[in-house]
């Protein structure tokens, strides 16, 4: 098959084909009921809230989105433009910018939307036809947000490129979903955990009163932040790193192959989000089945038909012709390379902080001589998990670099060799439809648990809940190592695209001239060091930053629940109603008001280090915030997952169940991870790729080596 511009058609239509499917998929979920007056009143509160703070989120960020669309496109008249090039500025990068923070956003409303009107649905499933009807209604609900996602992001990336035809002016539609989402991540994060620590420790701690207790202030805050954390968050998370990805294959493909090598990572992302929909249909269980087999049976289905599809597209794209060679079987190989390391991290992350497992099964022993020592070992935990998800994912880029180097022309393996890469991150992130679906799914089950407790629904409607919400669970943890492998292999990508700018801005430079006109990356020279070292540094302050604001925001929360129960009469008895919209309105506005400082300080550091001390500089930068960045994603979530399924196995009555000393030592430990895997280490993947996109877009625009 001979490449042309038709094909970029099908990978639109893909992903408008994604989103019809999840208008279809939210149109079945809204026929369910949702149960009794209580039920609905419930979820309506847990509604109004998530969408109060989705709103006031992006009207807060929609000045920032307006001044970097004024600037791109008005940075074409001081930029001097060489005859015949295009330089990443003007009104298309102001446009492909304002499309990629735009189809972000509403990708985010889509999915919260979906879930927070799927939670009492949910509930009302298990309730009056069981398990099976519950795993059903709160997974369809999931898709809708993963399928948002991925058609969202294959559609806007399509479509700009049809309009504009070139891969480098559209390259800022990854940055505007990046800053989008860096924002969203980090302020849904400081919500979840604000209105979960407060809960928690009044609640749970000196309340003695169970989780989801309609007699804690916090609790609908507690929900609501389950959605925009867990839905919102993660969904705009990988929505970036699909945008990022897909243009950074993109640009290295078009200097490499050619139309071919554009077209080509559209087209795997395409047949990523057919399969994702076919995979929906076989996420099915019995009312006595395991919902997580039924969930992995949907997984493994969406992996093999991708795997299936990409070796046809390949052979069409890359046929063994006179102008490829064999090169086509080293690039599907490097799409397969992605596909399993994105099952491996999902197993490894698994088995870090599952309940069960020795890990946790480490830290639960720990919680028998208080929290000092359950802190202890969760950090240990938590160093521990990093060394072997690093080991797969340098072996996967290795394999991905080394399977094209082996199958291109001798004269050009080395310069073809890096579209693996690229591809690799392309391979895993073709499957984001089900990932994310199987991530949102989560905060519905967790959702409609707490909906059940709050309406006193017979105890075997919280036991069903329960079981879907310890699979959601497991599978927010896969998710969230998803979303750290997918941000080191997208950093990866766009370290390459950044390098070919650089090289095509520099290349008469005399410095470029005796490697051939290409910009190539020495550690022994002090400039690039200089901004390694910032590089690195950068994340332990936005860590610093993100969770000192929890803390911050915690403290408002606990003293405000403190307050309640001290003041309204009745409250412990039953007879006295809690403030919740209080607790609410507590933990939008710290949320809003934090998210700010972290965002500032992940957008100006790029263009500071590029414009002042050069492109080698930023290159050192970018490296020495990739790697410790993956690092500390990886850490902190894994320690937190673990501190938190820890206090889940001790409340299933393990060493005296709930309220006892072990269970308050877990408790503390679980605290002290909240604010790690749910607002600290997430925050890391956007950091990483709001860096790398910038950069793609300053390379060609620096005025120094």
């Amino acid at each position: 098959m001979e490449p042309n511009m038709t094909l970029a058609y099908y990978a639109a239509g893909a992903g408008i084909l994604a989103l019809l499917f999840a208008m279809f998929t939210l149109s079945q979920v809204l026929k369910e009921s949702m149960g009794t007056p209580k039920m609905k009143e419930i979820s309506e509160a847990v509604q109004e809230g998530a969408m109060a703070y989705m709103n006031r989120q992006y009207k807060t960020l929609a000045p920032f989105a307006i001044v970097v669309f004024i600037v791109l496109w008005a940075a074409q008249y001081f930029v001097v433009q060489e005859p015949g090039s295009h330089l990443p500025v003007g009104p298309a990068s102001a446009i492909s910018f304002l499309v990629g923070a735009i189809c972000s956003a509403i990708a985010g409303y889509l999915g919260m939307n979906s879930t927070t009107k799927a939670n009492a649905r949910t509930a009302e499933a298990a309730r009056s036809s069981g398990l099976a009807k519950a795993l059903q209604v709160s997974f369809r609900a999931g898709a809708v947000m993963g399928l948002s996602v991925a058609g969202l992001g294959l559609l806007g990336v399509s479509a700009l490129y049809i309009i504009f035809e070139s891969p480098l002016v559209i390259n800022s539609f990854a940055f505007g979903a990046s800053m989008i989402a860096f924002f969203a991540r980090v302020g849904g994060g400081i919500y979840t955990k604000a209105a979960d620590v407060g809960a928690d420790l009044v609640g749970k701690v000196e309340a003695g009163i169970p989780e989801d207790d309609p007699r804690n202030p916090a609790t609908i805050a507690d929900n609501v932040g389950d959605n925009v954390g867990d839905t919102a968050g993660m969904g705009a998370d990988l929505f970036e790193s699909y945008g990022a990805t897909t243009i950074a294959a993109m640009l290295i493909g078009n200097t490499i192959f050619g139309f071919a090598g554009v077209i080509y990572p559209l087209l795997i992302g395409a047949v990523g989000i057919i399969a994702s929909i076919l995979g929906t249909f076989f996420v099915r269980t019995s009312e006595n089945g395991n919902p997580q087999a039924a969930l992995n049976v949907g997984l493994w289905t969406t992996n093999i038909l991708t795997a299936v599809a990409a070796w046809f597209v390949t052979q069409n794209i890359f046929g063994d012709t006179a102008q490829f060679g064999t090169v086509g079987t080293g690039v599907f190989m490097a799409v397969m390379a992605g596909l399993i390391v994105n099952v491996a991290i999902g197993y490894l992350t698994e088995y870090y902080t599952a309940p069960g497992k020795g890990p946790v099964n480490s830290i639960v022993e720990a919680s028998k001589t208080g929290p000092s020592t359950v802190v202890i070992h969760g950090l240990a935990v938590g160093m521990e998990s990093v060394f072997i998800p690093m080991l797969f994912f340098a072996g996967s880029i290795y394999f991905a670099f080394w399977s094209v180097l082996s199958n291109a022309p001798a004269e050009h393996a080395a310069e073809w060799a890096i579209y693996g890469i690229a591809m690799a991150a392309m391979g895993m992130l073709s499957t984001s439809g089900m990932v994310v679906a199987m991530d949102s799914f989560g905060p519905v089950a967790d959702n409609a648990g707490g909906i059940a407790e709050m309406a006193e629904l017979p105890a075997s409607v919280r036991e069903k809940t329960d079981k879907l919400d310890a699979v959601g669970n497991t599978t927010a943890a896969i998710a969230k190592g998803f979303a750290i492998g997918s941000a080191a292999l997208t950093a990866l990508a766009l370290f390459s695209a950044y390098v070919e700018g650089v090289s095509h801005k520099f290349h008469a430079d005399p410095e470029l001239v005796k490697y051939g006109g290409k910009f190539v990356v020495n550690m022994t020279e002090p400039m690039v060091l200089v901004g390694m070292f910032i590089g690195a540094a950068v994340p332990f302050l936005v860590g610093a930053q993100t969770m000192r604001a929890v803390g911050q925001a915690a403290f408002g929360m606990v003293e405000e629940v403190r307050r309640q129960f001290r003041e309204i009469p009745g409250i412990m008895e039953g007879t006295g109603k809690p403030d919740y919209a209080r607790c609410v309105d507590i933990a939008t506005k710290s949320a809003i008001s934090k998210m700010i400082a972290p965002g500032l300080v992940a957008v100006i550091c790029p263009p500071l280090v590029g414009f002042i001390l050069g492109a080698k500089a930023l290159a050192g930068f970018l490296g020495g915030l990739t790697a410790v960045g993956v690092l500390m994603a990886l850490f902190l979530a894994n320690a937190g997952g673990a501190w938190d399924n820890c206090k889940k196995y001790i409340e299933q009555g393990h060493l005296g169940g709930k309220k006892s000393e072990a269970h308050k030592a877990a408790v503390i430990g679980d605290t002290v991870g909240d604010p790690c895997k749910d607002t600290c280490g997430p925050a890391m993947n956007p950091l990483i790729k709001v860096a790398g996109t910038i950069s793609l877009i300053l390379g060609p625009l620096l005025t120094k080596l």
